[in-house]
């Protein structure tokens, strides 16, 4: 039987608001025309949208297309930041990712970001050899929910769950009818997860509970 745990990103793996923030912002200073300055508080409120989700909020007044281009050149720049100096990875990260690895757990990845963020993630840490396969929203134009289903289908899973911290996380995994494991220390908040961890470790005991 082949068991996998599929991972949010942002709010699940890492906490990369503030290269992120900065990037962004040194970014739009180049369009005077934009009157828009991003925040931690405001980046994580739109944690687990798509960038067309998040082009509405943040450019609400330009045409879709023209929003979109602003997020791609602020994107391009913060994927440039972050593959260079990372983001902050939650305690313990690494290593339980190799002890569920040791375990015959296949670890993957599965997020509403951009490709080349989730390429600038493995890069800056260095994680490449661990997570088998990731897919996003950018590359299949799926909602997450689609690409948990096709990351198990591609991967011929027998059984799987996913790890995320946004309730549109929950949504998605109940949506691919695998259990949902709330990552309550991330950005945000669940209902109704099946499972809750308050550190990134405790991913071990319920990983033996939901497998073996």
């Amino acid at each position: 039987m082949k068991n996998g745990i599929i991972f949010d990103l942002d709010g699940t793996l890492w906490d990369s608001a503030y290269m992120v923030v900065k990037a962004f912002n040194d970014e739009i200073r180049n369009y005077p025309e934009i009157d828009f300055t991003l925040t931690e508080e405001i980046l994580k409120s739109q944690m687990g949208k798509t960038a067309e989700e998040i082009a509405e909020v943040f450019f609400p007044d330009l045409p879709v297309e023209k929003g979109m281009y602003f997020m791609k050149v602020c994107n391009d720049r913060e994927c440039a930041y972050l593959t260079e100096f990372g983001g902050r990875l939650y305690p313990q990260l690494k290593e339980t990712l190799y002890w569920l690895k040791e375990k015959d757990i296949h670890i993957y990845l599965v997020s509403n970001c951009e490709e080349n963020y989730i390429q600038a993630f493995l890069s800056a840490h260095q994680m490449e050899d661990i997570f088998e396969d990731t897919e996003c929203h950018e590359k299949t134009g799926l909602s997450k929910g689609e690409n948990i289903k096709l990351i198990m289908q591609r991967n011929f899973l027998d059984k799987a769950c996913y790890v995320g911290d946004t309730q549109g996380d929950c949504n998605a995994t109940h949506y691919a009818e695998i259990p949902f494991v709330y990552a309550e220390y991330g950005f945000g908040n669940v209902t109704d997860p099946d499972y809750t961890i308050n550190t990134f470790s405790e991913i071990i005991d319920i990983s033996e509970e939901i497998f073996f």
